[in-house]
């Protein structure tokens, strides 16, 4: 396998990987009523109410104010169908790089501006909607996660620029 080929395989299943996690991420939030009770009951029987206090009520107050949202203003949940959606369709974009890496480089790096805007949005709005600190920082965590595939790619899509002959040429031609 040559090393362009090698580079294209790798910078595909980085992406494919980010592709599944921002699949499931935004699948996660539609069904979120049912999971956070199920969430609860899984803890509850792994003993978290007794190591984990804070987590626990945490997990309560947000699993009460899921239900009453549910039961008494459902609209407000829609908001997180899209959260889902976007989710959704973001994953869509990332087929661009997936086929032309070298060309739709600029969804990579939207990416990566994405994922760091991840961190002063929970540190700005996680304290105005009463989240506590430690929940913002596992918010974070995803940006944190989700932009090291991305630079991992980047880095091959560089890499597999160097490597295509015609790339100079034809921003060369594109500009005369």
């Amino acid at each position: 396998m040559s090393d362009r080929a090698a580079l294209l395989k790798g910078i595909r299943v980085w992406l494919a990987l980010f592709v599944v996690c921002l699949v499931l991420s935004g699948a996660t939030a539609f069904p979120l009523v049912h999971e956070l009770r199920w969430a609860e009951e899984a803890l509850r029987s792994l003993g978290a109410p007794e190591h984990l206090p804070a987590l626990m009520e945490w997990i309560e107050r947000v699993r009460q104010g899921l239900d009453t949202a549910d039961a008494e203003y459902p609209f407000l949940l829609y908001g997180t169908d899209w959260l889902a959606f976007a989710h959704l369709v973001i994953a869509v974009a990332f087929y661009g790089p997936y086929r032309d890496p070298v060309r739709n480089i600029w969804v990579v790096e939207f990416g990566m501006i994405a994922c760091v805007g991840i961190i002063p949005l929970a540190l700005v709005c996680g304290p105005v909607r009463g989240i506590p600190f430690w929940w913002s920082v596992i918010d974070m965590a995803f940006g944190v996660f989700g932009v090291i595939p991305l630079y991992v790619v980047r880095k091959r899509i560089k890499r597999l620029e160097a490597l295509t002959p015609h790339t100079a040429n034809a921003v060369v031609a594109q500009a005369g």
